[in-house]
């Protein structure tokens, strides 16, 4: 179980939902990455009409960097009307309907760009890949001719070469092939991989089990190779050394699905399904390994690339779904993801990870209601998978149904069974929920469990010290917490904010100066850190700072309760109260 992505910056945050982190493991292939991308679009690119060959372009500019590739392609479709053999545009274009999935109209602009510049690397990739669909091989390999060179490409167009040797019935080629491909380091987990599923679909299994025991001892860690390694052994009657492989893998992925379908069958005396059997799944293999990879080091457009290029030869192949799914997170479009996260088969080991994500992507778009209900289906249809009541967990909270999301996560907590170190989260999501549910005990039960389960953790050091804080107890232990975690993420604008806040609350007013002036500089747009160092600076004098703070707090949008807080203060300064925190502190020291 992974949960991640969460961000509680103090205790009165509003927290947004937190992702679970679904298990969808790709080859754990170091590649460089190849493209940066634009921020996360914010909204979809309306029908704008246009009718020129600038308004278009420029359409397409908007739209791309708003990561629309749908309508990015359409008006570089309709510039090149204008503009038929301008290459920038059939760049885009080509790249753009390969990330949206229009196959006719990428290969078709592919050919185009070929005749125009025959060295473009990626539209002779598209046009290699085309023929390889079409059992094209001799066509592929003069395509792969031209694919360019580098590290990326030239490993690319080795093993997709292979694959059409071995399309083409010449295994011992394919194989030599590979072996004579050289380059960086992270060539040596490819070559032995790929060379044990060409040894396997030319049906020698001797072989293909060196070639994967190979590729074991070079990384542990890729699901594919524990796939392909623990499927060899269990096929030679080495049941317990396969089911070995499934554990050390589970050691570090817990309960990913489809180690758990392959445990069921390897235990069931059942050997699981090759990975590949014909050269178009071995070659969208390659591109699903690379495209997953490059996805993992932010080359995410062209990580979509090769993942729509592996699908294209290989369309129910749901790991290259689920990363193209998660590519479109990445780039903001829900809509998008969800879609993708549809498309895998009922019968998939993924599809209830799947929905899962489906669901987080429903709640992002606002359709909460239809997000829990997809949750709900999981849950009824798989009672064990936690991953799936976390979920519903966290967007509960994230939607501030604390009561509910409280209960929720005890469930997850009930199923679980002897917390381990890892699990630390579930306790602190459900103790947040607890302090936002105004069961304070019980939210204190909580927080210390997950410091108990991960003592270092800042999120709950934070998140208990400014508690205490708060209601003016365990003070000088509260300090000492909300500190630590400052050590521990220094540059975390909200955690240092709570340790101005602290010393505001404890009456240490210069401190709290010092620390919240830092956390303004690291958060500047946060509106309530403003307001905070308002308050500190009124306190030590410096009034006409804090109105200036104030002000500034009240035009970045804050929540209503804390604008109508702030408006008060611009209109009459800060009322003066007896300071709880404080009274205790002096009470505490005599």
């Amino acid at each position: 179980m992974i949960v991640n992505g969460f961000h509680v910056p103090r205790r009165t945050r509003n927290v947004r939902r937190s992702r679970v982190g679904a298990v969808f493991a790709a080859l754990a292939f170091l590649v460089p990455a190849l493209a940066s991308t634009p921020s996360r679009a914010e909204s979809k690119v309306d029908d704008i009409e246009v009718h020129s060959l600038a308004g278009s372009y420029l359409a397409g500019r908007i739209a791309g960097g708003m990561r629309d590739s749908a309508s990015a392609a359409r008006f570089f479709s309709l510039a090149l009307e204008a503009d038929p053999d301008n290459l920038a545009l059939l760049d885009r274009s080509f790249a753009l309907s390969l990330v949206d999935g229009d196959f006719e109209h990428a290969m078709a602009t592919a050919a185009h760009i070929v005749k125009l510049d025959p060295t473009h690397r990626v539209a002779q990739l598209a046009l290699a890949v085309d023929a390889l669909r079409g059992r094209q091989y001799a066509v592929a390999q003069r395509h792969l001719d031209q694919a360019g060179n580098g590290p990326l490409a030239e490993l690319t167009v080795a093993l997709l070469r292979a694959w059409s040797e071995a399309g083409l019935g010449d295994i011992e080629q394919a194989l030599d092939t590979i072996a004579s491909l050289s380059g960086p380091e992270w060539y040596e987990v490819f070559k032995p991989y790929h060379s044990g599923l060409v040894a396997s679909v030319g049906g020698d299994e001797n072989a293909s089990g060196a070639y994967f025991e190979e590729a074991y001892s070079a990384d542990t860690d890729a699901i594919r190779i524990t796939q392909a390694w623990s499927r060899h052994l269990a096929k030679v009657g080495r049941t317990e050394e396969a089911l070995e492989v499934l554990a050390k893998f589970e050691s570090v992925v817990p309960n990913h699905p489809l180690i758990n379908a392959a445990r069921a069958d390897i235990e069931a005396g059942r050997v699981p399904a090759p990975i590949v059997k014909t050269a178009q799944e071995g070659a969208a293999e390659v591109l699903y390994g690379i495209g997953s990879a490059l996805g993992s080091e932010n080359g995410e457009e062209y990580a979509a690339v090769y993942l729509r290029l592996g699908l294209y030869l290989a369309p129910l192949k749901p790991l290259a779904t689920l990363s193209l799914a998660d590519y479109y997170e990445k780039v903001g479009d829900s809509p998008k993801a969800i879609d993708v996260y549809a498309s895998i088969p009922e019968g998939s080991p993924l599809r209830a990870n799947a929905n899962i994500h489906r669901a987080l992507n429903l709640d992002d778009l606002d359709r909460t209601d239809e997000a829990i209900a997809v949750l709900d289906e999981v849950i009824v249809a798989h009672p064990e998978d936690v991953e799936a009541i976390i979920a519903l967990g966290n967007i509960l909270r994230g939607r501030e149904r604390f009561s509910e999301a409280a209960d929720v996560y005890t469930r997850a907590i009930d199923r679980i069974g002897a917390a381990e170190p890892r699990d630390w989260a579930l306790f602190y999501f459900r103790g947040m929920c607890y302090e936002r549910a105004q069961r304070w005990p019980l939210a204190e039960l909580d927080l210390q469990k997950a410091l108990e389960l991960n003592p270092e953790q800042p999120h709950v050091l934070n998140y208990l010290g400014y508690s205490w804080v708060d209601q003016g107890l365990h003070l000088d232990d509260a300090l000492d917490m909300i500190s630590r975690a400052v050590e521990l993420r220094p540059n975390d604008g909200y955690i240092v904010d709570s340790l101005g806040w602290a010393y505001y609350r404890l009456g240490r007013y210069e401190d709290a100066v010092r620390e919240l002036e830092r956390a303004v500089e690291l958060k500047s747009e946060d509106p309530i850190i403003n307001d905070h160092l308002g308050d500190a600076y009124w306190k030590v004098g410096r009034k006409r700072e804090a109105t200036f703070q104030w002000s500034h707090a009240r035009d970045l949008d804050p929540e209503p309760d804390d604008l109508a807080k702030i408006l008060e203060k611009l209109e009459s300064g800060l009322v003066e109260k007896p300071d709880r925190a404080a009274i205790e502190l002096r009470r505490n020291d005599g």
